[in-house]
């Protein structure tokens, strides 16, 4: 009988192979080459993940929807927001943190997952749909907590995640981070108002 996979050693392998994606991107991704850069075999990494395509969605699901959990931790750390004001401070405070250098290393892979998942959406399409579609349930609660009706707190929610992942991905061919921080910014201006009509 086989013995079961170290959960240790399995999680520093997809702490490393995230690393490896987010250096090297997902366009040319091979095993040989990745386990040589790991110290590893192609084998082992088989062994720990079954396929490539499920190791890379492995990383996704781990690591792309850390920015989703920070902003968790923000609505958890104080109370929710409980009119317009605050919701825009929360969103302010979720926009400096994915900005920050740290969160900006992984936006060229997140593009190239939604780039990839579009053309080969049996792939990595389901990583990316889910991660969207936990942003907008998670600003559909803060829409309904503050009293709009759930139709329009789900079209307001789509509105300021589909708007906000734009302005994050637009920078990241121009490089002009103060331009995007103003659009955002300026989004807010023109969608607070309404978040105050419910």
């Amino acid at each position: 009988m086989s013995r079961p996979p170290d959960p240790a050693k399995r999680r520093d392998l997809l702490d490393r192979v995230r690393a490896y994606i987010v250096r090297n991107g997902l366009a040319d991704l091979s095993l040989r080459p990745l386990a040589r850069e790991l110290g590893t075999s192609d084998r082992m990494l088989l062994y720990y993940f079954g396929s490539k395509e499920r190791m890379v969605a492995e990383v996704l699901s781990v690591y792309e929807r850390r920015p989703l959990l920070r902003a968790r931790r923000l609505l958890h750390a104080a109370d929710p927001p409980l009119n317009a004001a605050g919701l825009r401070s929360f969103m302010e405070e979720t926009w400096r943190q994915f900005s920050a250098p740290e969160l900006r290393a992984t936006l060229p892979l997140y593009l190239e997952i939604m780039a990839v998942g579009l053309l080969h959406p049996d792939r990595y399409g389901p990583v990316v749909r889910d991660a969207v579609s936990e942003w907008v349930r998670l600003l559909t609660g803060v829409f309904l907590g503050l009293g709009m009706a759930e139709a329009r707190a789900r079209t307001e929610a789509t509105l300021l995640a589909d708007a906000t992942l734009g302005l994050l991905i637009a920078p990241l061919t121009s490089g002009d981070w103060e331009r995007a921080d103003t659009a955002f910014h300026t989004l807010l201006d023109r969608l607070e108002p309404g978040w105050r009509d419910v």
